[in-house]
């Protein structure tokens, strides 16, 4: 009886608090992007076992670099759809699986907000790595302009007249855009950094505030 009234709300604070259900197609829609994540996965697995013969070290390291970005960002949803859902929907009630999250246990918006940091900086570690993989290639004419055009039509030229490896290469980097992508990288591990400083102020504050 007691309980009963505790749960009962008002009409307005009702609708109110029922109106975290209106978040339940967002995360659906996560999950329909897991899965086309999990399309492009495979597709890309299947072009790099296909092309093993064909492909040269860099080009395979690039692409198990893509596949591995794939994953962290599929990660990334993973966390978003659980922990959101558990945070601010409804319980999963998922105590006593075994297949729970360690980190489901103890999740709130603060604990949620630095993971999500951590995996943030994971994903452009990664573009960052692929991007100095490709920084050999600085200094070349830039894909897609008529200076990479000409470069091709001289290489096509010279391969026609017996030239041995006359191969074009452009650059689809910039020296400005890899400085900008780094110092992209280094606010986002400031911004973490940030976010976990302040969430430990705050544990530390109410540990404090407990304590007496």
């Amino acid at each position: 009886m007691t309980d009963s009234r505790i749960n009962r709300l008002n009409p307005l604070p009702a609708l109110i608090f029922s109106s975290r259900w209106l978040q339940l197609p967002l995360y659906l829609g996560l999950i329909v992007a897991q899965g086309v994540y999990v399309f492009q996965f495979v597709r890309e697995l299947i072009h790099l076992v296909s092309d093993a013969a064909n492909l040269t070290e860099q080009s395979i390291m690039l692409i198990v670099l893509g596949l591995i970005d794939v994953v962290m960002i599929s990660n990334l949803l993973v966390m978003v759809i659980v922990g959101g859902y558990e945070t601010f929907v409804s319980r999963l009630r998922l105590e006593g699986h075994p297949d729970q999250p360690e980190w489901l246990s103890h999740v709130n918006a603060s604990v949620l907000k630095v993971k999500l940091a951590m995996a943030i900086i994971g994903i452009s570690s990664i573009h960052l790595l692929k991007t100095f993989i490709g920084a050999g290639n600085l200094g070349l004419p830039l894909c897609g302009t008529p200076q990479a055009f000409a470069a091709a039509q001289a290489a096509a030229a010279a391969t026609a007249n017996g030239v041995a490896n006359a191969t074009a290469k452009c650059s689809e980097l910039t020296e400005q855009g890899v400085m900008w992508q780094a110092l992209i990288h280094f606010l986002f591990i400031v911004s973490a950094v940030g976010i976990a400083w302040t969430d430990k102020l705050m544990s530390a504050h109410k540990a404090a505030k407990a304590g007496h």
